[in-house]
């Protein structure tokens, strides 16, 4: 026998000895009811765990040799649950922070882009990649990763395709796959060679049919870019399996494609659940895909189908259903003990057999240290003036009373809500900032380094309110903007120049003083900060943005400004 072979017939010895009472295995979990995702049936019985898997289910206890046992007092048993598609890097904490957030909820496998990091790193995305792929095989949770199939030059996606622990190519970017763009052709005809995943990000209300055709033919191996029935009839019909996306849509979008699933009686073999972009406060007061299972069984779907939408259907859909999404021999011992199936309530959570979350309360994580991925402002805003921001009219109306002009709101709520063009009034030769009599804030995206004039777009906003001093942050990726939120220009300014200092931060000014800071000093993207941390930073970007005037719901108000640029770079409000 070669080395790799004498390695298996050790495991597969192992294992037989195990299994007849000749060898000590590491765990039995006991007392369970274990759900089998196969047979959607619930039955009761035991766990045997042996080097990281399960090697049995219900092994004869009077021979059996075992390290340790844990009880499980009749609680259901689940497979870990799993994320289909997150932008891991893009949720302003660093992988470690992340855990703290997401194992807890019974997540114990993410499907992960990383996208945003690498683009914002530019040059250095080679060396980002590996560091934030550092020690990944460590981390709490499982992750598999994909090589950016958008944002990036070609050269460093082959190079991160080429890493682990990644499987494939991320999504496309919608205007250039559209479009024939040779790089996309390339980073395509890489994975297809390698015989990796390609992430869809399939766009199907803004391309036409024979567009569409474009992605599954060259073999993309899923689609998680729907926001309503019909791009949801489009996607399974195109023999997708399609991700139902809840970190970035708004409940009311949200609950508009569930029931569309029940309503249509679609097979929910064909779905899974992600959650595309979430913030770790969601994470830490909602859930995470736990609290995704429990929104679907209240919407009418099955209890069991909606579990396996967040297991079994996703490591199917990848081909590693022979390695998670089940409570079955051989796959990884990724479990969670819950004490109810319709609301997942994740009181155990054990990743290779390990118990790694009691209670909500993560009890191990990686120590890996981030710091050396920090990086310096480097600021580009010097020359920019107060009135440089100020609306300028789309058009005005004869008698000079009223002006047409842009009306933003959140990403969430869907793109076609993101932009309008709009009449309000004007006073004084200014844009007055109301619509239909309710008062809005301004907005203005504005490029941080101008090379001839400085690109800005300015108009109104639903998204934040404000009465008196500005809200402004920034985003790198692909392209180096910021957005501003407020009712003056020299106040916008002001705070504008603030986060020009950072190499990206969230910072609210009154009567231009710093009121609270939220630095993001990893490449312009992610905090270099514990997960309680990150929570009272961003709680007091909220706290100030109170005192403004503002009156938040839902996200944080750092993840709603910072998931504008979504919209505003897939409807060219960037240059």
């Amino acid at each position: 026998m070669n080395k790799t072979e004498a390695v298996h017939y050790a495991k597969v010895r192992a294992i037989f000895d195990i299994l007849n009472g000749k060898k000590v295995a590491d765990l039995l979990l006991k007392n369970l009811s274990i759900l089998d995702v196969h047979g959607e049936t619930v039955y009761q019985g035991s766990i045997l765990v042996y080097d990281k898997r399960i090697v049995a289910l219900n092994p004869d206890e009077t021979i059996l040799k075992v390290k340790d046992v844990f009880d499980g007092k009749g609680l259901y048993a689940i497979p870990g649950l799993i994320d289909a598609h997150l932008h891991f890097e893009s949720q302003l904490a660093h992988p470690t922070a992340l855990a703290e957030a997401l194992v807890p909820c019974g997540t114990t496998t993410i499907y992960a882009e990383c996208l945003d990091l690498l683009s914002a790193a530019g040059d250095e995305g080679v060396e980002a990649a590996e560091n934030l792929f550092k020690d990944y095989d460590k981390l709490p949770y499982r992750l598999y990763a994909f090589a950016p199939g958008k944002k990036t030059a070609a050269y460093i996606t082959e190079a991160v395709l080429k890493m682990e622990p990644v499987i494939g190519l991320g999504e496309f970017e919608h205007f250039t796959y559209s479009s024939g763009d040779d790089d996309d052709f390339r980073k395509a005809a890489w994975v297809r060679a390698k015989g990796g995943f390609m992430n869809g990000h399939w766009g199907v209300t803004a391309l036409s049919d024979m567009v569409l055709n474009y992605l599954p033919a060259i073999g993309v191996s899923n689609n998680h870019d729907v926001w309503n029935e019909k791009d949801i009839e489009k996607s399974i019909r195109y023999g997708f399996p399609t991700h139902i996306k809840f970190g970035v849509g708004s409940s009311e979008v949200i609950k508009v494609l569930l029931r569309a699933i029940v309503d249509r009686k679609w097979p929910t073999d064909n779905f899974m659940l992600c959650t595309d972009n979430i913030s770790v406060e969601r994470l830490l007061t909602m859930g995470h895909m736990d609290w995704i299972i429990s929104l679907c069984a209240e919407m009418g779907f099955n209890p069991i189908h909606a579990i396996k939408m967040a297991t079994y259907n996703t490591a199917r859909s990848f081909h590693m259903e022979d390695r998670i999404g089940s409570l079955t021999p051989g796959r990884f011992a990724d479990i969670v003990l819950t004490d109810s199936l319709s609301k997942i309530n994740p009181l155990y959570v054990f990743k290779d057999g390990e118990l790694v979350a009691k209670d909500r309360k993560l009890l191990t994580n990686a120590d890996i240290d981030y710091s050396g991925m920090c990086k310096k402002g480097v600021p580009g805003l010097d020359d920019l003036t107060p009135d440089q921001l100020d609306i300028v009219p789309l058009e005005l109306s004869e008698d000079g009373s009223r002006a047409k002009v842009y009306l933003f709101d959140v990403y969430g709520r869907g793109h076609a809500k993101f932009y309008q063009e709009v009449w309000v009034p004007m006073k004084d030769g200014k844009v007055v900032a109301e619509h239909e009599g309710v008062k809005l804030s301004r907005l203005s995206v504005v490029q941080r380094y101008a090379d001839g004039q400085r690109h800005v777009v300015s108009g109104l906003f639903k998204g934040v309110h404000v009465d008196r001093g500005a809200v402004a942050t920034f985003w790198p990726a692909p392209k180096p903007y910021f957005v501003v939120v407020g009712q003056d220009s020299a106040e916008m300014c002001h705070c504008l120049k603030q986060v020009d200092t950072h190499a990206g931060a969230c910072i609210v000014t009154e009567d231009q003083v710093e009121k609270a800071v939220m630095p993001l000093e990893i490449y312009g993207v992610m905090a270099n900060l514990t997960v309680d941390e990150l929570t009272t930073s961003a709680s007091a970007i909220d706290t100030a943005l109170e005192a403004l005037g503002n009156r938040n719901e839902g996200e944080p108000v750092v993840n709603k400004l910072l998931s504008l640029f979504i919209s505003l770079h897939r409807f060219r409000f960037m240059n």
